[in-house]
């Protein structure tokens, strides 16, 4: 099963002040670099959706990822999602999993238990005690939808379109769900 990971990192940071991708954790590393590398390990390919411009030097990303440019990220993450996947249409990859760039604390583990169910025809969801996190996984018949996204509401519509299609995985891992909006959530 190839599944390629889709980070998405081209957001404005309004709510953190600065540029929270290049936020530098306790390792040294920036948030992004966590969160990317952090895919790398798992996932058979890595892309990662940035500002028009941007370049994977520029955010110290290591070359073997393709940057995927989001002109519009500017009017929300449905627009970079949607930007993401258009660049899916050269992969022969079966599922995406959609990888927030302000969540580096996912462990590999869930990573793998969250590719271990990906399928065609399915969308695989992380949950941490009954809350719905993120990775989320779509299978490939999801990504002509996933393509026509926009606005900030991100993937919810597709979620709740194919209600009937959702695995979720169950996790004990409070990264799903831990994000980073403000520097005090880097504490």
């Amino acid at each position: 099963m190839t599944v390629v990971a889709l980070v998405l990192a081209a957001g404005q940071s309004s709510r953190f002040g600065s540029d929270k991708r290049k936020a530098v954790l306790a390792d040294g590393r920036s948030l992004l670099q966590h969160s990317v590398e952090r895919a790398l390990g798992v996932f058979d390919e890595v892309r990662v959706v940035l500002r028009a411009g941007e370049s994977a030097a520029g955010h110290g990303l290591p070359a073997c990822c393709r940057v995927v440019h989001s002109n519009d990220a500017g009017l929300g993450m449905g627009h970079s999602l949607a930007a993401g996947v258009a660049s899916l249409a050269d992969s022969d990859a079966r599922a995406v999993a959609i990888v927030l760039g302000d969540m580096p604390w996912i462990l590999p583990a869930t990573l793998r238990g969250l590719v271990g169910l990906a399928g065609e025809a399915v969308i695989v969801v992380a949950r941490h005690q009954g809350q719905n996190g993120h990775p989320v996984v779509f299978g490939r018949v999801f990504w002509p939808e996933l393509a026509t996204l926009a606005g900030d509401e991100g993937a919810r519509s597709v979620l709740q379109r194919h209600r009937a299609q959702v695995v979720v995985y169950e996790t004990q891992d409070a990264g799903v769900l831990r994000d980073v909006d403000t520097p005090d959530a880097l504490i």
